[in-house]
């Protein structure tokens, strides 16, 4: 199709001409004469949209006027009867157009689909919008990719997969652009949506577990050769059951080992009718003086799932009838500071030591008097990246403006994972503290590794080891989460996790050493599988 000293308006004739009998040709053609300097970039590009559009139009006329004509026919009046063609016609007034888009970028679709817009469609100019905007969106990828890529490697290629390999890889990343991207990108909240998306990447603390602890594995390989068993650290803890604490146990049994007067005030409501579950905790509170608000949270859960504080009876019924497993319930402690403290003791040794302390920093909202609650979430550079989490929290208040000033707390459970930040706290480890968290530690028969969760209100006697309350411990499935710190390199994070794992190893080889036994892999298994399936019941906290 030479085309070399033709007037540039009979290129463009030729080329809108062509692209009736093969689009994806002509577009590759075109761009390989732009490349070459004998046809004006403008002209080709103009050319190969105005003639893909006429195209389209035509498919879409196909539809109008024979469509109409194939559905009366009886056979077809029977299996596709007038109603399911009105229905049909309602969608398309409504979504249409994303059949529309999504048939330009997929190889095959646009046929049937546009001629199906023609029978179904009501709208003609509707219709020429979407087609010319697809059109006006997929064509220059195509030529230009063309010009820059050049014959020497389009050529190549082509004799391997054909014409249309690079229609569809273009087609398709065009159509994920379309669909996942680009309605994201004409309003404020859809662009801070897509940088936290982007921001992911380097943003570690914010990875899912599963990629966090890839490099972690050929480590616990090591670990399982070198102290005989990939199970030997639920030897660690033989006072807490089941499997020292990997997943399962119950919050209160491990509470009620600690020394009564470090715990928060704590009670267990078992599986019942809501009415008597209720009942039972209005006698608790009456028994032991408590007022509301509570804090009640599953009895066997982890990562803050489902923890909720409750102001009345109402609410403590509604978080019953929701959660049908026992509950543990707490007094409310209103710190505001709280910390996780972790500790850990060799079975030969008489005291044990404090690894990390991680500082627990509440995120709250401030409002300006101008902007709503979700805005303020998307445009806080750090808020955003959990942003789906905090709004789901909003209960429909999401739109709300709050006043100038006016401070809302976004979250109460001292967890990563539902919004808390963690810094490092090993500015507040003292001897004092070492000693106090050590002999209330080794009052729990058979523990020697975990993390106090704790809660305080001065921090100068915090750090001299009085004036805490313990509202949780965890066994050997805790975590040193200082390493979270966003500040940290991940080099530093992935440095005290490893050192983590080899004590927790360590200390569960000595234990065995001493008679306890580990946990089977099979049962492990079997109970955590439990765990997850019941767990997306109770995943929204407070």
């Amino acid at each position: 199709m030479s085309v070399v000293g033709i007037d540039q308006w009979l290129h463009a004739a030729v080329i809108s001409a062509a692209t009736f009998v093969s689009e994806d040709a002509t577009c590759i053609v075109t761009g390989l004469l732009i490349r070459a300097g004998q046809l004006y970039w403008a002209v080709g590009l103009g050319a190969c949209v105005f003639g893909i559009f006429l195209g389209d139009l035509g498919l879409w006329l196909l539809g109008r006027v024979f469509g109409r004509r194939v559905l009366a026919w009886s056979w077809v009046r029977a299996r596709l009867p007038p109603s399911r063609v009105e229905h049909f016609g309602q969608w398309f007034e409504r979504r249409g157009w994303t059949a529309v888009l999504a048939a330009r970028f997929v190889p095959g679709t646009r046929l049937p689909v546009y001629i199906a817009a023609g029978i179904l469609g009501r709208r003609a100019r509707r219709f020429a919008l979407w087609a010319f905007l697809a059109a006006l969106v997929w064509t220059p990828v195509l030529v230009l990719l063309v010009v820059v890529l050049g014959e020497a490697v389009v050529a190549p290629i082509q004799r391997v997969y054909g014409v249309g390999w690079l229609t569809s890889t273009i087609g398709l990343a065009a159509l994920w652009f379309i669909v996942r991207v680009a309605p994201h990108c004409v309003t404020p909240t859809g662009r801070a949506r897509l940088w936290a998306g982007v921001q992911r990447i380097w943003r570690w603390e914010f990875w899912p577990a599963w990629l966090f602890y890839i490099p972690l594995v050929p480590w616990l390989g090591y670990l399982a050769v070198r102290y005989r068993g990939l199970m030997t650290p639920t030897a660690a803890n033989p006072g807490i059951v089941p499997h020292g604490g990997v997943v399962g146990e119950s919050k209160y049994a491990i509470l009620s080992k600690l020394p009564s007067e470090w715990i928060v005030p704590s009670a267990l409501i078992e599986p019942a009718p809501v009415a008597k579950r209720v009942d039972e905790l209005l006698r608790v509170m009456a028994e032991r003086g408590w007022v509301f608000p509570l804090i009640l949270k599953p009895d066997a859960g982890q990562r803050g799932a489902g923890l909720r504080r409750v102001c009345d009876a109402a609410a403590a019924a509604r978080y019953f009838d929701e959660n049908l497993r026992a509950v543990l319930a707490q007094s409310y402690h209103p710190g505001p500071y709280e910390a996780g403290v972790f500790y850990y003791r060799m079975p030969v040794e008489q005291s044990g030591h404090i690894f990390s302390i991680t500082d627990k920093q509440f995120p709250a909202l401030v409002g300006d008097g101008v902007s709503t609650i979700e805005s303020l979430i998307w445009r806080h550079a750090r808020l955003r990246m959990q942003a789906a989490t905090f709004l789901a929290r909003m209960d429909g208040q999401a739109e709300s403006i709050l006043r100038r000033g006016e401070t809302v707390p976004l979250t109460i459970a001292g967890n990563h994972c539902q919004g808390t930040l963690f810094r490092d706290g090993s500015h507040l480890i003292t001897p004092a503290l070492t000693d106090s968290i050590d002999a209330i530690a080794r009052q729990f028969e058979g523990f020697f590794f975990g993390r106090f969760d704790l809660r305080y209100s001065d921090p100068n006697a915090f750090k001299a080891g009085r004036g805490f309350a313990i509202i949780e411990l965890n066994g050997v499935a805790s975590e040193s989460t200082n390493l979270y710190d966003p500040s940290w390199s991940l080099l530093r994070a992935y440095r005290v996790l490893f050192r983590q794992w080899s004590i927790l190893f360590e200390i569960g080889d000595r234990n065995r050493r001493l008679g306890h036994r580990a946990s089977a892999l099979t049962r492990v298994i079997t109970d955590a599988r439990a765990y997850y399936r019941e767990r997306p019941m109770m995943l929204l906290a407070d």
